[in-house]
């Protein structure tokens, strides 16, 4: 983001985020959202968070050389076959800005989440 303060929504994130990162950070939204319809958006711990049944689904957030997605500890794991391609650690996947979505793995490791929260 531009500066250091925490976002009240989802919108203000990403308008405070780098200009050249908009599309992307709308596209991470909208295919989460047409993943698991009956998410609750909110911020937490600073970035774009989504709830299910009150539990935290997934995050993400913007930084300077990639976007980050986080599906929590155990989707690492279970993809992590597929993750390859990825610098990956506890809980987080980075995601270049100069490559397009994995789209069909990040519905996956969602699809996955939400069947284990």
């Amino acid at each position: 983001m531009k500066d250091e303060t925490v976002a009240k929504d989802i919108d203000t994130y990403i308008a405070a985020s780098p200009e050249e990162h908009h599309a992307r950070l709308n596209e991470m939204r909208e295919l989460i959202l047409q993943t698991v319809p009956q998410l609750q958006e909110t911020i937490s711990w600073g970035m774009p968070t989504f709830k299910l049944r009150g539990k935290n689904l997934a995050h993400f957030a913007t930084h300077k050389h990639h976007l980050g997605f986080y599906p929590g500890e155990e989707p690492i794991v279970v993809f992590k076959e597929q993750l390859t391609a990825y610098k990956t650690s506890k809980g987080a996947v980075q995601l270049p800005w100069n490559k397009s979505l994995p789209k069909e793995l990040i519905r996956d490791m969602l699809l996955w989440q939400a069947k284990h929260i």
